[in-house]
């Protein structure tokens, strides 16, 4: 594992999530907490604003264009290794500078998978500004067993006030108290200053435990401050903070909705737009090679392979676009690669490669690339249903080109609002700024001044994930991993936003004449 520090973000929690595709079984999750010390100023007029980057081995990554503070190799299991799983090392990496120190902490996760959300106020709390009143935000922090103390969240500041009410906030369960109920919570209250120098104004520590019993007289804390209660004789307190409201409800994992038995169905869709080239030229990615797949068939046939798995049925609609269908040579956005309108349905990720061969020998690659007609397509069967037993997934397979930006954006933020995700997958050397734009990772995509309520977008460039020849794909687990990211996250918020639950799991089947015994 390798941490480069950069001078560039406020504030960043980084959590390493323990990969179980790669790590050997039994895998276990694990929270890294970083932290470090003595940093390089590189700002002239306040302190640097420190981003750390946590990157593990083989994964290929950006260039990063903040100032470098220093970096630090180690392994996972170093910082398990250490007393206590606390590690601390220096900086390097800046020759002739001491960089300063870092200090990294593990600890294993807890199961628990309930969320809490709460609410705070606080009253006459301290005036620290010279100039009008403080401008208060409040820090939590869960201890951890070496009796140290963890950032778990961070409330938004509210200007110019001694008795702020801040917004309500959603955290895990786990992130709070790792499920230990009794364990100590310490919450600090400052004031915000824009050079970084923040004003202690005091604290107070709770529990879970009590945080869970919601508005009383129990859930008022006076914030202390230690140092002002040792010089004033007549000290009561700095103000206090109140619980204003707190509920709890555990999250349900994509998985439960699986085994509840929602069906995921996959359609997929082919660019057959003349920027692909001729067919029958070696440089196009449609190239029919008989002895070798072409960029499309590979591409198909590696994350048809990951997705057909959640697919129950394994028959799929596959849809072609940007072509000239025969016998007139109209110009379709959304035709059957199998030729029957009526059943577009292939079976498994073997049918669907056929029907692709089948229709480059009959359809003429023309254009424009329009995206907006298969979204719809897709979509009109999402609309039908919205009761959360079945979830639609779009896999478009694609050179990036794209003709009709506009009605495509509609089309998701239209999308955005139903039981359905889009991948897209990028063949080709193009440059994918659109599909980059799609993807609405960094800015959420937006049609006529409307937001898209979720993100529903995941693009993939496949290249990747190939070797420089081309031919082969390195890691198919990694290409699995990226396909899929988003796609639990994305369902997930769907069903969140609409209030629906998963169903109970089925009980386990037992053969006819079997009957279960229990050991008491």
């Amino acid at each position: 594992m390798e941490g480069d520090v950069m001078d560039k973000l406020e504030d960043v929690d980084s959590v390493y999530e323990f990969d179980p595709f790669t790590g050997n079984i039994p895998a276990t999750k694990v929270e890294i907490t970083v932290s470090c010390r003595n940093l390089l100023d590189k700002d002239t007029f306040s302190k640097s604003d420190p981003l750390c980057v946590l990157y593990t081995q083989g994964v290929e990554t950006k260039q990063w264009r903040e100032d470098f503070l220093g970096q630090m190799f180690c392994t996972l299991g170093e910082i398990v290794g250490s007393p206590a799983s606390r590690l601390e090392k220096p900086l390097g990496g800046i020759p002739g500078k001491k960089c300063g120190a870092i200090i990294l902490s593990a600890e294993e996760l807890s199961n628990c998978r309930d969320v809490a959300t709460m609410q705070f106020c606080a009253n006459k709390l301290d005036k620290k500004d010279f100039f009008g009143k403080s401008d208060p935000f409040m820090v939590f922090y869960r201890s951890n067993e070496d009796g140290t103390f963890t950032i778990c969240h961070k409330t938004e500041v509210v200007k110019n006030t001694l008795n702020p009410v801040w917004q309500s906030f959603n955290i895990p369960v786990r992130a709070l108290c790792n499920g230990d109920y009794d364990r100590t919570i310490k919450v600090e209250v400052y004031d915000w200053d824009r050079d970084g120098s923040h004003d202690f104004i005091g604290e107070f520590t709770t529990s879970y435990r009590e945080l869970a019993r919601g508005q009383s007289q129990f859930n008022v804390y006076e914030v202390i401050n230690a140092k002002k209660k040792m010089k004033k004789k007549k000290y009561v307190n700095s103000g206090t903070v109140t619980l204003l409201s707190f509920s709890v409800e555990s999250e349900s994992t994509f998985l439960d909705y699986i085994k509840g038995g929602t069906q995921i169905n996959f359609t997929v869709a082919i660019d057959f737009t003349a920027s692909n080239g001729n067919p029958s030229q070696s440089t196009s990615l449609h190239y029919m090679n008989p002895y070798q797949m072409n960029a499309y068939a590979m591409a198909l046939k590696a994350v048809g392979e990951i997705i057909q798995d959640y697919d129950s049925d394994k028959m799929f609609p596959a849809l072609g676009f940007g072509a000239k269908l025969p016998p007139d040579g109209r110009v379709s956005h959304e035709f059957p690669l199998n030729g029957n309108i009526e059943n577009p349905y292939c079976n498994g990720i073997e049918g669907i490669l056929e029907a692709y061969h089948q229709s480059l020998k009959t359809v003429q690659l023309y254009g424009p690339t329009n995206f907006a007609p298969i979204i719809n397509h897709v979509a009109r069967y999402a609309a039908a249903v919205q009761d959360g037993s079945q979830y639609f997934v779009l896999l478009i397979i694609t050179d990036g080109v794209i003709s009709d930006m506009a009605q495509t954006k509609e089309a998701i933020v239209n999308g955005a609002k139903l039981p359905m995700s889009i991948i897209i997958v990028g063949v080709g050397q193009a440059e994918f700024d659109a599909m980059v734009e799609l993807d609405g990772d960094d800015i959420r995509v937006s049609s006529r001044g409307k937001l898209a309520e979720r993100d529903i977008v995941q693009f993939v460039p496949f290249r990747d994930y190939m070797d420089r020849t081309g031919n082969h794909v390195l890691s198919m687990a990694r290409l699995a991993k990226d396909v899929l990211a988003e796609i639990p996250d994305q369902f997930i918020s769907y069903m969140k936003s609409r209030g629906i639950k998963p169903n109970p799991a089925p009980p386990p089947y037992t053969p006819p004449g079997h009957t279960h015994h229990t050991q008491i």
